[in-house]
């Protein structure tokens, strides 16, 4: 890490480092990282709790948002996340003016260091967590065969681009390596700078692809992109000397950690973040894709239906069903029953082979369920599913469809004749 040392710093650099300082900080919520140690996770979750309240009260209050925000809840963008923004900026900018007014200090290079080291570490972390994730293919999915079976006008732009870069597994592990590598070079200060170039370059793809394609995390990913150019300004004039005036540059001075930060405690907090926030999750990942699929399934594959007995309403008549490799799958109707996504009701089921029953549920997290029907299976081609849903008694008769997709191929060539 690279310092300037100078001994008064001009009153605007001043400001924006305070205001810069506070609102990092509320970002980043380091206290919050406690939560993933051990016997503290506790603290976390109070620390949401406290920040929840105090984002609401000004949004009840102030901002005015809507009435009832929406939490995060894997999009990143719903009105609490406007809402938590608009609450940074207010305390960011109030907090300013009264450091301004009481704090006379003529430059922060002291504190400055220690800012850019969190910076520097939360980025580390977030590109460990969204790279070792890609490095095992889980973030992005190869599209399942429900994906296959809808028609491509159908998806939305987030999940067209989703099982775009999910279809190509080399693709997914090349993008993941360079956020992994990104984490460990601003690891070190002698390859801060160069981990932030890695890191600003990453976070700008993702930061287009969120804006281009309506990703819902966009506001996450902006803040990203800053925070690794934050990393960069302490280096610009050298950086800009270098890379666009083509003149000589100087080596920095670097800031000298106080004597109490020996070596010793440094490498222990630096291999106590490694251990937890990249050898713990690639261990984890490894595990889960060793262990493999441990519920049982039905079947696998695309089924037409050959009979539907029972519902007196067409629009609730099941067209086609899918079954994944996993406990999920789809069918082509529009019973709102079903947890409806690109004309489909998708489900999870239960089943009991002592009984020969399938329980759907909406999700693989749904105590409740939809309904059990009880099945048959004359061959691996066929399947008789009977019961009721909702108050109608149904039957269900299922026959296996060879359905080719030529997107499940994985087609390579390197030799192309023609125009695919």
């Amino acid at each position: 890490m690279t310092l300037q040392a100078t001994d008064h710093w001009a009153w605007w650099r001043k400001v924006l480092f305070r205001f810069s300082c506070i609102y990092l900080l509320l970002y980043m919520s380091p206290l919050s990282w406690l939560g993933v140690v051990a016997g503290i996770g506790w603290f976390g979750k109070y620390y949401g709790e406290v920040e929840s309240w105090l984002v609401n009260l000004a949004n009840r209050t102030l901002f005015h948002i809507k009435d009832v925000l929406v939490p995060l809840n894997g999009s990143g963008d719903t009105s609490y996340g406007y809402a938590q923004l608009s609450f940074f900026l207010l305390v960011a900018l109030s907090g300013t003016v009264v450091w301004t007014l009481i704090d006379k200090r003529t430059q922060y290079t002291k504190a400055y260091y220690w800012l850019l080291v969190a910076v520097r570490y939360y980025v580390a972390m977030v590109a460990f967590t969204y790279g070792i994730i890609k490095l095992f293919g889980q973030q992005m999915i190869f599209p399942p065969l429900s994906a296959l079976a809808t028609p491509l006008g159908d998806f939305l732009p987030m999940r067209f681009s989703w099982y775009f870069i999910g279809y190509s597994t080399p693709y997914q592990f090349f993008s993941g390596a360079v956020e992994v590598v990104a984490g460990l070079l601003l690891l070190f200060r002698r390859t801060s700078t160069l981990g932030a170039f890695v890191a600003a370059s990453v976070f700008l793809n993702v930061m287009m692809m969120n804006l281009c394609y309506d990703i819902p995390v966009k506001l996450f990913s902006i803040h990203l992109f800053l925070f690794s150019n934050f990393l960069l300004l302490g280096d610009a004039n050298r950086l800009l000397n270098f890379f666009v005036f083509n003149r000589p540059t100087q080596p920095s001075i670097q800031y000298s950690l106080p004597g109490e930060w020996s070596k010793r405690p440094r490498l222990a907090l630096k291999a106590t973040f490694v251990l937890l926030f990249l050898i713990m999750p690639i261990y984890k990942f490894s595990a889960e894709a060793t262990q493999g699929p441990i519920a049982k399934k039905l079947a696998t594959g695309f089924f037409s239906v050959e009979q539907f007995q029972g519902s007196p309403v067409d629009s609730l008549r099941w067209q086609d069903v899918v079954f994944e490799s996993n406990t999920s799958g789809s069918i082509l109707t529009a019973d709102t029953l079903f947890r409806q996504r690109y004309r489909r009701g998708y489900f999870n089921y239960k089943l009991d082979s002592l009984t020969n029953t399938i329980t759907f549920r909406k999700n693989s997290f749904d105590t409740t369920a939809l309904f059990t029907m009880h099945y048959t299976m004359p061959d691996t081609n066929h399947i008789l599913l009977r019961g009721k849903i909702r108050t109608d008694s149904v039957i269900v008769d299922l026959k296996r469809q060879n359905r080719h997709f030529q997107l499940a191929e994985r087609q390579f060539h390197w030799l192309s004749e023609a125009n695919r």
